[in-house]
């Protein structure tokens, strides 16, 4: 895996063996898009709910519910029934608002998610890289999550329902699957 792997437009890129890249056009204004990246109730429609203390090295707490992510509730794959109510701490390492918002992420910290917001007219261009991913298998994993929580975002900014976040979820996992060997 040491060139750079490239998807179809909808799917992420493997950059280095250690980091995944997605982007996406999102309807603005960018302020909108940076409320949906930083407050609680809002992040919770689509990726998670906590607060956190808004500067460089504040820390917070997410929670995720991923079958409340839509009206259709459909529960957890058996394998994935553990991170139904999973809370997660971590630090914030940069914060530019309302442009850049990049964090530790998972308990030991050791890797990170970073986005980027770039404004294209009446869109805004979503860049979300997460990087210092231990195995090829944790590259693949937030591949599919990312992808599907992204996925939800852009159904609720553009004012649609989401469909269940573990429908969509199944689908894209399969292919990241194929596009991700194991380790």
């Amino acid at each position: 895996m040491n060139q750079t792997l490239a998807f179809n437009e909808d799917f992420g890129r493997v950059l280095t063996p250690d980091t995944v890249q997605i982007k996406r056009v999102l309807p603005g204004p960018i302020e909108r898009v940076w409320a949906y990246l930083t407050e609680s109730d809002k992040r919770g429609q689509w990726l998670a709910t906590g607060d956190m203390d808004l500067r460089v090295g504040g820390e917070f707490e997410l929670t995720w519910h991923h079958s409340d992510l839509s009206p259709d509730k459909q529960p957890a794959p058996e394998r994935y029934k553990r991170h139904e109510g999973h809370s997660m701490r971590g630090r914030i390492t940069r914060y530019e608002p309302p442009r850049v918002l990049a964090y530790t992420w998972g308990e030991t910290g050791s890797s990170e998610v970073t986005f980027e917001l770039t404004p294209q007219g009446n869109d805004v261009l979503l860049v979300l890289t997460h990087s210092h991913l231990p195995t090829r298998g944790d590259v693949r994993g937030v591949s599919g999550g990312w992808h599907s929580h992204l996925r939800v975002l852009i159904d609720r900014l553009n004012d649609r329902v989401p469909e269940s976040f573990w429908k969509t979820h199944e689908q894209v996992e399969q292919e990241y699957a194929r596009l991700i060997p194991g380790d």
